[in-house]
């Protein structure tokens, strides 16, 4: 048995949920990764992995096995690509997290770019909103808004975005325009964003020549997903605090209308986070740098 080739056949195999996923992703036939997979549970004297016709879980041996080991196969990969960047040309494989409007409207569209000068990086990439584990999860990084809570990890600042308060002008028509963020406790219909992580609301927040306000009215919507909560605004269910980079194309169109305008909130931070007793391969280093040049502009788009 070529012990480290079973075992990376099991990893895919948990990464994908799918040994045809798997065998796919390897570039090998269903029945060699099959056979691998046997082996190694002959090999350790284990059950890795339970097997029906129509799914594939990981017991809770395999669950440990797998987390073990894949802190072996990172540390293979990055000695791999430690001696790959003395040749100048980094390579392998790059977990991104990120949320999922970012992803949409700032990161898939300016990553032709980045793959274009690195072809031999093979990127996976994370959508959703929610908090993830860097080390449980085996990310090697997230992108990501907002104040930072986690002090054992590494931040590097990206940019700015510049929040905004929006409608549809059907809803303005049938509501009024508010004059000033108080009049949004007055009859008005927020559709709120919802943290992934606790269920609450984030409050509306504004600022304006120094002073700072929140309204944590009612909310008629709440929302846990960037994308969606953006289509509820599109919909007309009422108004929402979001991101320029979000909401450019319908407020050019004319779907949305900005309120409050004068009522801005400050500029919001985005990061590139990651563990600070990890190594920093070749390829993250350069995805950062790359990061760092590309993001403020794009990040920042629609704010004038």
């Amino acid at each position: 048995m070529d012990q480290l080739m079973a075992i990376r056949a099991f990893a895919r195999v948990v990464e994908t949920g799918n040994f045809t996923r798997a065998a796919d992703s390897l570039s090998m036939p269903n029945a060699t990764l099959s056979k691998l997979v046997q082996q190694l549970e002959a090999h350790l004297g284990i059950r890795l992995l339970q097997r029906t016709t129509r799914r594939v879980t990981v017991t809770p041996e395999g669950r440990e096995y797998y987390e073990k080991t894949a802190r072996i196969l990172k540390d293979l990969e990055d000695i791999d690509g430690a001696f790959t960047a003395i040749r100048g040309q980094p390579h392998g494989q790059l977990r991104i997290d990120i949320g999922g409007s970012t992803a949409r409207d700032v990161l898939i569209p300016a990553l032709p770019e980045f793959m274009a000068c690195y072809p031999d990086i093979r990127i996976d990439l994370g959508v959703s909103d929610r908090a993830v584990d860097l080390i449980g999860d085996s990310v090697d990084c997230v992108i990501r808004g907002g104040p930072l809570a986690d002090s054992s990890l590494v931040a590097r600042q990206i940019g700015f975005a510049t929040l905004i308060t929006c409608a549809t002008p059907g809803y303005l028509k049938r509501y009024g325009l508010p004059a000033s963020p108080q009049e949004l406790n007055n009859g008005h219909r927020l559709v709120s964003y919802l943290s992934s992580d606790s269920g609450r609301a984030f409050p509306f927040r504004f600022a304006r020549q120094g002073e700072k306000m929140e309204i944590k009215a009612p909310y008629r919507l709440g929302v846990n997903e960037s994308n969606a909560h953006l289509a509820a605004a599109l919909a007309g269910l009422g108004i929402v605090q979001t991101f320029t980079y979000a909401a450019c194309e319908a407020l050019r169109t004319g779907q949305l209308q900005e309120i409050l305008q004068a009522w801005r909130p400050a500029p919001y931070p985005f990061h590139v986070v990651y563990p600070q007793n990890r190594h920093v391969t070749h390829r993250l280093r350069v995805f950062i740098d790359w990061l760092t040049e590309t993001f403020p502009a794009r990040i920042n788009v629609g704010s004038e």
